[in-house]
């Protein structure tokens, strides 16, 4: 392997995934919780979409995003998780070229998809609550179709430049990646060439995706919770805001983490590599693993089509 680490190329044919720097030793003892999390996201996810499938009293707005973002959990949770657990279970750490690229792309062209539809579903809440007599009106099945249709553009053009331009610089150090798989900056960082055009694209990125999503979802909330307080009794306060603890949950497990690992990588060279890196695989499993388990607990009606079909008939 060390022969590959100095050898001068431009394009290397493979990269070498490290895991988690510094803690090696614990590799497996860390894919036992990483599996659990993986388990528990593809079994959660496909459960929604089964459920939302079957149940059509869910052939709603609300229901559809959540579709959406639990298919968004499942490529995200899958891109990342199988080669993990392949370096922390038979040190397979080589990952060809093009395939780091493929799953660089898949990465942040879905993780820019799930912002959006967080986005989506703070829209739709926004409406339910703060205008629910037009909000059969205002959602239609057309308007739903042309806010999931913008959502995956934006996330497939904004992240279509990352793979051109690490494609375009010369790798001349080492291809050896600290990392449990490939993100953007941590490969353009190992080119021998001036890589500010990726770096400043990639802020440029975070800015106008995430960061320009949270102010919608904050504008959002902040109507929502004036109309909340507007209304007249507590238990109608309490009803309402419930409807929405869901969805600010899920929101918080996605854009914490990942706001902390992007932030970090570039301006909190102090905190420890190992730790920063699992981070990274934090928002990638965590939002996966819980957002069947929230929205399964807090929503009604998926937890009776639930209670149905596990209770025999006639209980």
């Amino acid at each position: 392997m060390s022969h590959s680490n100095t050898t001068n190329f431009t394009n290397p044919s493979t990269f070498i995934l490290l895991g988690i720097p510094g803690l090696e030793a614990a590799h497996v003892w860390i894919s036992i919780p990483f599996c659990t999390m993986y388990a528990i996201a593809i079994l959660g996810n496909f459960t929604i979409l089964f459920v939302v499938k079957m149940e059509l009293s869910l052939h709603v707005p609300m229901y559809y995003f959540l579709c959406m973002l639990a298919i968004t959990d499942l490529v995200l949770s899958t891109s990342t998780l199988p080669k993990m657990l392949s370096i922390f279970w038979f040190n397979s750490r080589e990952i060809s070229f093009s395939a780091c690229l493929t799953q660089m792309y898949v990465i942040h062209c879905f993780t820019l998809m799930e912002s959006g539809i967080f986005v989506a579903m703070a829209f739709d809440r926004y409406v339910a609550i703060c205008h629910p007599l037009r909000h059969s009106t205002i959602l239609t099945n057309p308007m739903l179709a042309k806010i999931g249709l913008a959502v995956v553009l934006r996330g497939i053009i904004l992240v279509l430049p990352y793979p051109f331009l690490v494609r375009r610089w010369p790798y001349c150090r080492t291809n050896i990646i600290p990392h449990t798989h490939c993100e953007h900056i941590y490969v353009v960082t190992l080119a021998c060439a001036d890589i500010r055009i990726s770096s400043y694209y990639g802020l440029f990125v975070l800015f106008c995706g995430m960061v320009l999503d949270m102010f919608f979802i904050a504008v959002s909330y902040t109507q929502i919770l004036r109309a909340i307080f507007r209304l007249p009794t507590k238990d109608a306060r309490l009803k309402t805001f419930g409807t929405c603890g869901s969805h600010l949950c899920a929101i918080l497990a996605f854009y914490i983490p990942d706001l902390f690992s992007s932030l970090t990588y570039r301006f909190g060279h102090s905190v420890a590599l190992h730790f920063r890196v699992l981070i990274a695989n934090v928002y990638l499993l965590v939002p996966p693993m819980l957002n069947p388990v929230i929205y399964g607990v807090k929503t009604k009606q998926i937890r009776d089509r639930l209670l149905r079909l596990f209770t025999p008939t006639g209980t």
